[in-house]
């Protein structure tokens, strides 16, 4: 008996249509570059290009400058470059034209001097336009001139450096104020005036009356300090002797020859304004306003100016 279920012999499955078939990811596939010679790829033997580097610092630097702090530090940095080199040409400008102008003013005096100009306007500025505002000097103290012990202190304003036919330039004012100690005044006579300086031995003074006494062992001669033809003189007031009184006119014109060489002649018109005597010598003031500066030519002592 026969299963009337069976499937029949030799009878094929039928086979499902393709897209009952699980679908599964296709192969890979393998693309071939492009030959050698071609876009993408170098020439055989050929070296790749660097990178620009110009490019490559621009991009930097536009970097930099997207960065707020940057700009800032960069700016600072700047500005300290700029300040250090100002600075250094100001103390240059400086040291140099003390050089110089002590250089003149202690031909002048015949002294050693120092220098300072005024901190404002900057130097840098005053040397530019040849306008200096305030100008300082002060001597030594070992003389001016022949005068031993004698030391000035001086203060310039309003120079103003303009070279024409007749001038170097001009000065607003000027204003020294002398100092001559009772030991320089011993010294100086003692070795400028014949005869009465080796009679000298000690100088004294006296504020109250306005004299000074030139003491030796033979006698002593008192002296008043005034103003004359635009310097300073000593007056004899008193001449004694061996305890009896001399004529002034003994000793009055050797004084007088002693002290013109001493405080007149002076460049820029500088004349004297006021003498008064102290307990330690003599102070006198000397000034002079709208002064010309002469030529080197004229003077030698403004010659580097």
């Amino acid at each position: 008996m026969t299963d009337p279920w069976a499937r029949p012999a030799n009878q094929v499955p039928p086979v499902p249509p393709p897209s009952q078939f699980p679908q599964g990811p296709p192969p890979p596939q393998f693309q071939q570059g492009p030959p050698p010679g071609q876009a993408g790829f170098p020439p055989h033997g050929a070296q790749a290009e660097p990178p620009n580097k110009d490019s490559s610092l621009l991009v930097k630097i536009k970097n930099l400058f997207r960065d707020p702090l940057s700009i800032v530090l960069t700016v600072v940095i700047v500005i300290a470059l700029v300040a250090a080199g100002l600075l250094a040409g100001e103390l240059y400008a400086r040291s140099r034209a003390d050089e110089i102008v002590a250089k003149a003013a202690g031909c002048v005096v015949e002294d050693k001097a120092s220098v300072s100009f005024g901190a404002l306007p900057p130097f840098l500025m005053q040397h530019i336009s040849g306008h200096y505002t305030n100008i300082h000097i002060e001597t030594a103290g070992n003389q001016i001139r022949q005068a031993k012990g004698m030391k000035v202190n001086v203060v310039i304003k309003d120079v103003r450096l303009e070279d024409t036919a007749n001038s170097s330039g001009s000065i607003g004012s000027l204003v020294a104020n002398i100092t001559w100690s009772s030991q320089g005044i011993k010294d100086t006579i003692s070795d400028s005036i014949p005869i009465i300086g080796s009679f000298v031995t000690g100088v004294k003074t006296n504020p109250s009356d306005g004299t000074i006494e030139l003491q030796g062992a033979l006698g002593t001669i008192t002296a008043k300090p005034a103003i004359a033809d635009n310097g300073i003189s000593l007056q004899v007031m008193e001449l004694t002797g061996l305890g009896f009184t001399l004529p002034r006119e003994t000793v009055q014109p050797a004084l007088d020859a002693f002290t013109s060489t001493l405080t007149k002649n002076y460049p820029l018109g500088i004349h004297a304004d006021s003498v008064e005597v102290t307990d330690s010598g003599v102070v006198s003031q000397f000034s002079t306003q709208n002064a010309s500066m002469p030529k080197g030519s004229e003077d030698p002592c403004f010659a580097g100016l």
